[in-house]
């Protein structure tokens, strides 16, 4: 969820008193709530009602929500700009909204740091009737480093503090789509989330690091992203806290070399530690690729290997190359991966 704005802070008000032992300042008073933006009053208490499947949706800014479809959402993480007429819409709908929480993890190592942080993100759901925070860091962290034990220790207590101060309110946690270090990402995933209510599971930007040949591949291979949720299984996650998280975008590359049989070189972007990376492409939208399509070279195409589609087509000369998911494949690995973990 890189490149998201994040989220600005709020001013705390204190209160000074002279006494006759000398001055002593007591404890920080709560930011009262903005008056309720909603027309009900009743729209601006927290969503308390869980139900058995989420369907997550970030947000990133617009009036793109009035087209969503309302019967199916539970939760909506604010990741533009906060807007009362959603979070008033979507709590008729009876579903969250709930914050953006990021932060440097070089300072969540210090427990004061941690409280300070975790008090500063309730106030601002509180002062916004918001119901919960969605923690998407995606920073680096070593296995066993002081990172890796302060980012589990900052979700439980961010839990705790969240479900003690707002009832019904909900924490999760965003994570790669494979527990295995991706993006040097090696994140203690159970305990993490044994300490929130779900992990939100991006089975997208799957090529953030390239092993192999430097080539244009799927955003989301039906086969690597099963292998993905596999892999949390087998770390004895229950599988009703894995959230799957699919794409809406493919990404568009320049070919270097664009072979007969559609192979597409793209230039050498290294991250991480990988040589290439999807960075040499640039994302697209569902939008944008479903007007270009049908005017490409090559039309819709099919790599059997990843079950995904791609097309190719040219600007002043160049070569490129898309390769985007559509509404059926989004389908496939929910599809799988409900019947084969979740009771039906």
């Amino acid at each position: 969820m890189s490149g998201r704005p994040a989220l600005g802070g709020l001013a705390r008000a204190w209160v000074w008193a002279l006494l006759l032992l000398g001055l002593c300042a007591p404890s920080p008073q709560p930011a009262p709530a903005d008056p309720c933006p909603c027309e009900e009053s009743a729209l601006c208490r927290p969503v308390r009602d869980s139900r058995d499947f989420e369907v997550f949706v970030f947000d990133v800014g617009g009036k793109a929500w009035k087209s969503y479809d309302w019967s199916q959402i539970t939760t909506v993480a604010a990741f533009g700009k906060y807007d009362p007429e959603l979070l008033c819409f979507a709590h008729s709908k009876g579903s969250r909204v709930v914050l953006k929480g990021d932060v440097p993890l070089k300072n969540i190592v210090e427990p004061t740091f941690r409280e300070a942080w975790i008090a500063k993100q309730l106030t601002l759901a509180k002062k916004q009737y918001m119901d919960g925070i969605n923690i998407d860091i995606e920073q680096e962290v070593e296995e066993s480093s002081p990172e890796y034990y302060a980012l589990t220790a900052l979700v439980k207590e961010t839990t705790e503090a969240f479900h003690r101060e707002i009832e019904g309110s909900q924490v999760t946690f965003d994570v790669a789509w494979s527990p295995k270090c991706i993006d040097k990402r090696c994140y203690n995933y159970s305990g993490i989330a044994e300490s929130c209510d779900f992990l939100f599971v991006m089975s997208y930007d799957e090529q953030s690091q390239i092993w192999t040949e430097c080539i244009a591949a799927a955003n989301a291979p039906y086969n690597q992203t099963l292998i993905g949720y596999e892999s949390y299984l087998k770390m004895n996650i229950d599988p009703k806290k894995l959230v799957m998280g699919v794409p809406w975008y493919g990404y568009d590359y320049h070919c270097l070399n664009l072979s007969e049989d559609h192979v597409c070189t793209i230039p050498k972007v290294p991250f991480r530690g990988a040589p290439c990376s999807d960075a040499a492409g640039r994302q697209v939208t569902y939008k944008a690729i479903m007007q270009q399509v049908n005017s490409s070279l090559s039309g819709s195409q099919w790599n059997a290997q990843q079950q995904a589609p791609y097309y190719n087509y040219k600007v002043s000369g160049l070569e490129k190359f898309c390769n985007y998911l559509v509404a059926e494949q989004l389908y496939h690995p929910q599809k799988y991966y409900s019947a084969a973990y979740l009771p039906q």
